[in-house]
This record gives structure tokens, sequence and C-alpha cells, in this order.
């Protein structure tokens, strides 16, 4: 990272607390609820009423162990007393990004994992790791499970099982006065867009250029980047028209940064089906149950709205944990 883009980084982490507290009062996380961001005892030192803590110490919200969701747990695991979980690096906020510390691994996904492994009677012990490397970790049983965003499809169903947790909705994040919205494959023709590869977004991203090429438009121009910086550098400079991503994270960035708007949102399981953030374990592991059933004891006991409130999330709550619902669909050619 150059001098300038370590500045600008800084510079944006040290205003970020204040920012937050903006945008849970105005409502801007659009898509993604307008409730309380936090409660008094995670306010970053020294700012004014509530907000969120960026700092290593999080102060999350916790469970009880549940004797009899616990005993859904492999005998394995409960004797390793250890959950392994799988979150992606970079700074993607508020699913999974550093701390102030620029080491401690913070966010929404790792509250709500961290609940689980409470309810489970085990630690959650966190690994990141890049995002193809989630699914690596998953096969090679590196990982119990991944709290990492992922969008529950049914390709992946072929080989993961999964306990949904959150909805699934993607935004196209374009620079600010940019002037054109998305509302379907048309609007994306001879476009350049940048997306992340492997995601559910690209997927989608793609069978919208090859729609347009049937309906004799022309193709999305795709590209791909390395890191979150690397995408706005090239939305900021022109590079490119769009970034598409989730849409706390595209939501967090506009209000934070104020350079970029979003143009529209998607469901992340396509035309047709609300798409499910999921926790994601190895098919046949025996943890899926235990999963769902610890989602379902912190949905009905309140502990996971308050984990959502507080990052601006409520919007994207879901009122019961399902096992493999229906994803995102295959491939039709």
């Amino acid at each position: 990272m150059s001098l300038f883009l370590r500045r600008t980084y800084v510079s944006t982490r040290r205003t970020l607390a204040a920012l937050i507290a903006t945008i849970a009062t105005a409502g801007l996380l659009a898509g993604c609820g307008t409730g309380d961001a936090a409660t008094a005892d995670v306010a970053p030192k020294g700012a004014k009423g509530t907000g969120i803590n960026l700092g290593p110490d999080q102060k999350r919200i916790r469970e009880q162990k549940v004797d009899a969701i616990a005993a859904k747990l492999p005998a394995a695991v409960r004797g390793r007393g250890t959950l392994n979980v799988g979150v992606a690096t970079g700074s993607v906020p508020p699913l999974s990004f550093y701390a102030t510390d620029d080491k401690t691994p913070i966010g929404v996904e790792l509250d709500i994992a961290t609940l689980v492994a409470d309810t489970l009677g085990v630690q959650a012990k966190f690994q990141p790791v890049s995002w193809e490397n989630l699914f690596v970790g998953l096969d090679s049983g590196k990982f119990d499970g991944v709290f990492s965003n992922v969008t529950v499809t049914e390709e992946r169903k072929e080989k993961y099982d999964f306990a949904t947790y959150r909805k699934d909705q993607l935004a196209f994040e374009t620079k600010k006065g940019a002037g054109w919205k998305v509302n379907g494959p048309a609007d994306v023709a001879g476009k350049t867009i940048a997306v992340s590869s492997g995601t559910n977004q690209e997927k989608i991203l793609l069978d919208w250029s090859a729609e347009d090429v049937k309906a004799g438009r022309k193709p999305v121009n795709v590209k791909y980047y390395q890191t979150a910086t690397d995408y706005y550098l090239a939305l900021q400079s022109g590079r490119i028209d769009a970034y598409l991503g989730p849409n706390p994270s595209a939501a967090y960035h506009v209000a934070s940064a104020g350079q970029t708007e979003i143009a529209g949102t998607y469901s992340g399981g396509g035309a047709g089906l609300q798409g499910e953030i999921a926790a994601t374990t190895k098919k046949g592991s025996g943890l899926v149950e235990a999963y769902a059933a610890a989602l379902d004891h912190v949905i009905k006991d309140g502990s996971y709205a308050k984990v959502l409130a507080r990052w601006g999330l409520s919007g994207e709550a879901v009122t019961r944990s399902e096992i493999n619902p229906p994803g995102l669909p295959k491939p039709t050619s």
C-alpha cells in the first residue's frame, strides 16, 4: 500500500466511528434497517451518544450455553471445546474487517458466530483467510464452519450444508452523480463493472451479460481486483462504471466516504428468490443442525436482533434459521 493510500486509509478509519452514528440515525444504510447502531456500552471512545466500537476490545453481546442445543454438536467438537470459524480477510465493514489496531477481526459476521458458539458451549476461534480459502478450509476440515457472508446456492449445496441467518442483498455502487440506475440486465449492457471472483454476485452479473448478448445488446465488461481499495480507486478514476458487492458493505462505504452512491439493489438469490446468507459447513459434518438450533435460540431470545441493530442491519433479519433452503440456481447452460 502506498504512503498516500495508507494516510487516506488511516484518516478514514479515524472518522468512521463518528460517521457510523450519523449513518444509523439518518437511516443511510439503505435496505438494511434503521435501528439503533449500538447500545451505549459499545460507543467509541470520545464519541457522543451511541455508535459502533471499532476498537479491538469489542464487548460483544454474549450468550449462555444451552445444554440441549450443545448436545447436538459432534462429540469431537464438544471434547475440543472450540469452534474453528473461517472469516474472509480484508476491510469489508460492517461484515468482517479489522479493528483500529489493524489486526483484530471484527464485524457482524463474527458477532453472530460468537452467539452461536456461546450457545453451543464452545469458544469461537476465528481464522481470517482469503475468500477462496474459506472453502478450501471447509474441504480440508480446517474449519468447522464459515460465517462470512456466504450465500446459499444450489451448486454450493452439493458440497456444503447451510443454516441461514441473514437476508442477502447486493448493490451496484457507482461514483456519486453518475446519473444511472440499475434495474435489470439492459441497464448494465456495455458497462464496465467490477465484481469479486467466485461470488454469487459474479454469477448474477455474468448471467445478465449473457442475457444482454442474447437480446442483441453489448456484453458487460467484467473487471476483477484484489482488494476493496483497488475497487474504489478504479471507481473514482473512472476505470469502472460500478462495483457489484454486498449491500451492507456498499451502503456503509457510501455513507462513510461520501464519494459514491447506490445505483440499484438486487437479491443475492437472483430473480424471484430472496437470497439467504448462511453458516456454512462441510456436507455431512453433523454440524448444521447444531448451528440452526443455536441460531433459532438467539433469534428468539433477542440477542441476534441486538447484534444486527448494533451494525445497522436490522432490515436483513430473518425470523428463523433454515437448513439448506432453495438457493441461487445453477447456470442453465
